[in-house]
């Protein structure tokens, strides 16, 4: 019987087996994973390379090509091309084992010039801090754990422990995992005020929230929401209008129209939405009105989509209603033929009044008399803006 299970462990037709079985996953895995950011992933991880299954083929490989050596007798030198491939094998086998159980897998990034002494790991960790009033020789104590996980949206994701801290028992546990997530501000009557700053730091972009009645400092540039600071960035608001006030000279760029304007020192001017600002040398955009709400987390529509390229062909104005058209991957190239298409808007015309927006996220500041105007009057201007290509059809 033991006779019988070595030849089948040390024979030529297991190693062809192992490796139809060995390539067949490796395509499955690679299959899985088209499209997504990264390859291998949480998901074909969890189903083939880090499977019990797939490492038992790799060690059925060692035990296999071993045998061979000794079966065929491979030590002989005018085999020493055959043991050579057999102890490639094996050799890059056992280091495959050393690397994952021993060695650590990660990136390090080095700029010209520079040392560095830290990594980014591969491998993903749970990090959660017990705080409370345990004390040892008047320090208040910690508790630190960190735990390996590999969470995935497309994984039923699950993580929990128990453990004590002074006596006390507590629980961490999953309720969910949001691939992707940023922080954002969602709307909530019983929220405090928030104004939604987007800066790009080094070509990347971060989002800030100012806080209303605080002082915030973003790369050493401080900025306020109503409360005015000396030297800082000074934003006010009420429910007709949104001002700012820089200590810097600066300039925006409407990003819809095209509009440029300059930000004149220590002046209070209307400040624009959804436009580039360029102030202290930082560049900044504030996508929308002040918010009142709470934070949460929320997903992001790249993540949602699983591409790397997004982008949209026109914004909506947010009291509008209507199609927002996204591209995605190569479709990114389309984005101007399709903002040049002709487009329908439907919409309701108040004659007579003014907002500082120019449209009703503000409330009116002032009236005018509107008996004068006709309809041909109507039709001259409507002419006017379908010749120019301002309106639509």
């Amino acid at each position: 019987m033991l006779k019988k299970l070595l030849n089948i462990l040390f024979s030529t037709r297991l190693t062809a087996t192992l490796f139809i079985v060995y390539a067949f996953a490796m395509a499955v895995g690679t299959f899985i994973d088209a499209g997504q950011e990264t390859s291998p992933t949480p998901y074909s991880r969890a189903l083939i390379y880090n499977a019990w299954w797939f490492e038992a083929i790799m060690v059925m490989f060692v035990l296999n090509f071993t045998g061979n050596i000794f079966r065929y007798k491979l030590l002989r030198k005018e085999k020493w091309a055959t043991l050579t491939m057999h102890l490639a094998f094996i050799f890059i086998l056992l280091g495959a084992f050393v690397t994952r159980y021993i060695g650590f897998e990660g990136m390090m990034a080095i700029r010209e010039g520079a040392t560095e002494q830290t990594f980014l790991s591969q491998k993903t960790y749970v990090t959660t801090y017990i705080d409370g009033d345990y004390m040892v020789n008047n320090q208040v104590q910690r508790l630190v754990r960190n735990d390996e996980v590999d969470f995935s949206k497309r994984l039923n994701n699950s993580y929990s422990y128990e453990t004590d801290y002074n006596g006390q028992d507590i629980k961490v546990e999953l309720i969910d995992f949001i691939s992707g997530a940023e922080e954002d501000i969602v709307p909530d009557e019983s929220g405090e005020r928030y104004l939604k700053l987007v800066e790009a730091g080094a070509g990347v972009p971060h989002n800030h929230f100012l806080k209303e009645g605080q002082v915030q400092s973003i790369h050493n540039v401080l900025f306020t929401l109503n409360k005015p600071t000396d030297g800082a960035v000074n934003i006010r608001f009420t429910d007709s209008t949104l001002t700012i006030q820089s200590p810097f000279k600066g300039e925006y760029l409407t990003m819809a129209t095209g509009e440029q304007g300059k930000v004149s020192v220590d002046s209070i001017q209307p400040m624009m939405l959804r436009s580039r600002y360029i102030i202290g040398n930082q560049a900044l955009v504030f996508p929308k009105p002040v918010i009142k709400g709470k934070f949460d987390v929320v997903k992001k529509i790249r993540n949602t989509v699983q591409v790397k390229k997004v982008g949209h062909a026109g914004t909506l104005d947010p009291l509008a209603t209507g199609l927002l058209i996204l591209c995605t991957g190569k479709a990114t190239k389309k984005i101007n033929t399709l903002m040049g298409q002709d487009k329908v808007y439907e919409g309701t015309l108040v004659l007579g009044k003014t907002t500082p927006s120019i449209d009703l996220e503000t409330e009116v500041d002032a009236e005018y008399p509107t008996e004068h105007i006709t309809k041909d009057h109507l039709q001259l201007v409507e002419c006017a803006y379908l010749k120019t290509g301002v309106g639509g059809s």
